[in-house]
């Protein structure tokens, strides 16, 4: 494959969905406040270093590259550099995290429901070289991009891209039943602003059978997605 033949600079707009991090985990552990920033400091001091390129990024953005997993996912191997996935459309992104919620749940048989839990939802601006599984001549091969469970040949086009110095894959969303854009962000350097461009507050819950997203706050965005798992045909291994 031709890959930096075949992209094209862009500059695109990602919205990312996550737990939200204003909920403080660590306070029921200590008594006071001192004792709790001291925790976080220890915390902090623990975890891997920031990505090369990270160091300028708000932390919403600079996490995502900050940690290796032996699981991998799309467009990386187990144990490769960390990716930050997006998608064009608020739903979209919802759509992508409600499902791993929905598979977390699956694989947790002493668990009917995850009880509605904070998430917050922001945008950032991505901006470099880019390739597009949606085009030719990548489209020839969507239903490798599309597998709803093997990611084989993902991972290798994601290590691919790397190497050819491409920093952002533009796909299609596989667990969104409108199949938005989604882009997967191989590298710091393509975030083109430091902080996110939006930040919005949702909640989040799951059961079997349904994925349920609502705003907490009023915005001109839609204010809540519905995903019936029957519905949207979301697989499990």
């Amino acid at each position: 494959m031709q890959l930096a033949a075949d992209s094209e600079v862009v500059e695109l707009a990602l919205w990312r969905a996550v737990e939200a991090q204003h909920v403080v985990s660590t306070m029921p552990l200590v008594d006071t406040r001192a004792e709790q920033r001291l925790l976080e400091e220890l915390i902090e001091d623990a975890k891997p270093a920031l990505a090369p390129g990270s160091s300028r990024l708000h932390y919403l953005l600079a996490t995502p590259f900050r940690y290796r997993n032996p699981w991998g996912s799309r467009f990386r191997a187990p144990m490769e550099a960390g990716i930050l996935y997006g998608a064009e459309e608020q739903r979209t992104a919802c759509a992508e995290l409600g499902y791993w919620r929905w598979r977390f749940l699956l694989d947790s048989p002493a668990l009917t429901r995850l009880e509605p839990a904070p998430q917050t939802v922001f945008q950032c601006l991505v901006s470099g070289p880019a390739i597009d599984c949606r085009e030719p001549p990548l489209d020839a091969q969507r239903e490798a991009w599309t597998d709803p469970l093997d990611y084989t040949a993902c991972q290798a086009l994601g290590r691919a891209a790397r190497d050819a110095g491409v920093g952002l894959i533009r796909y299609a969303s596989v667990r969104d039943p409108l199949h938005g854009g989604c882009g997967a962000v191989l590298t710091p350097v393509a975030i083109a602003h430091p902080a996110p461009l939006a930040q919005e507050a949702w909640h989040l819950m799951v059961t079997r059978e349904r994925v349920r997203w609502w705003r907490t706050e009023w915005s001109r965005s839609e204010g809540a997605f519905d995903f019936d798992v029957e519905a949207v045909a979301w697989t499990h291994p």
